[in-house]
């Protein structure tokens, strides 16, 4: 298979893989890695949905963590995104893992995306980062400067005065969208389309959509679902809606947690797995 020239990278574990943009790598290589605590773990031999994939980097992290022997279902709805994520799958030449150019929500669709080509990672199908939520960002990352991630961790040496100032202008370049339309489907279909029997870790990083996504599960389908990450924004109530329907399908071990720089932030990420003995 002939691959795009795209920008590559070398990760800290050595690993070279294509990118959009080298400063959101560090970003999220970093965010990945958080997601093995609480009580989730991963085995040789184990089925993982990545849910929000974005360029693969959940999907390469565990395919090495389990010796290059774990089965990998990657979903990315951006087309320029899936692009990329493609790449670094198809490099691997594995048939255990597999990319899809779609996201899950409560029903299949195609519908309109926010697509910022400059900040991919913020990417996503609920309007969002009005001027008001970038002043309200800017706000927190003033406060939380020490948690900055390395490609911006220079502001934090300007005067005081000028702080606000380059934080702010970052923030509207980085945040200009696009409208692109993106297909999405339920995670049920998913798992009869491709004969699911078990999912061992069901990773969910779709910015503002997550409960969509959980609730495109078949009541049949959860049984099938053994640990769950999924880090969730906090509007409408979602994080109580969560943990209600977790706790419905019997995940009894849940712990909610939240990020130093993203402390003050409505963003959580919940971990939850169901304990034999409770």
């Amino acid at each position: 298979m002939k691959i795009k020239k795209y920008k590559q990278v070398k990760l800290p574990n050595g690993k070279t893989i294509f990118c959009l943009h080298k400063h959101e790598v560090q970003l999220v290589y970093k965010e990945v890695q958080t997601y093995f605590k609480n009580g989730i773990e991963l085995h040789e031999g184990d089925t993982v949905f990545d849910v929000g994939a974005n360029i693969g980097l959940f999907t390469l992290w565990v395919y090495h963590l389990c010796n290059q022997h774990i089965n990998v279902y990657a979903f990315e709805p951006i087309p320029a995104i899936f692009e990329v994520l493609h790449a670094n799958t198809q490099s691997l030449a594995s048939k255990q893992l597999r990319s899809f150019a779609y996201g899950l929500s409560d029903e299949s669709k195609t519908t309109s995306f926010a697509y910022y080509p400059r900040a991919t990672i913020a990417s996503q199908l609920y309007p969002g980062f009005s001027k008001e939520e970038r002043n309200e960002l800017k706000e927190k990352m003033l406060v939380n400067l020490q948690e900055l991630p390395l490609a911006v961790s220079w502001i934090r040496w300007l005067p005081t005065f000028l702080r606000s100032f380059v934080l702010e202008k970052k923030l509207a370049i980085g945040f200009q969208a696009k409208q692109v339309n993106c297909q999405l489907r339920t995670l049920s279909e998913v798992i009869r389309e491709h004969q699911i029997q078990r999912i061992d870790l069901l990773k969910v990083d779709v910015e503002k959509s997550e409960l969509d996504v959980l609730l495109g599960i078949e009541k049949h389908d959860w049984q099938k679902i053994k640990q769950v990450v999924v880090e969730v924004h906090n509007f409408e109530c979602r994080l109580e809606k969560i943990i209600d329907l977790l706790k419905k399908h019997r995940f009894n071990e849940i712990t909610v947690e939240q990020e130093p720089i993203l402390k003050g932030d409505d963003i959580f990420i919940v971990y939850a797995f169901q304990h034999p003995d409770r």
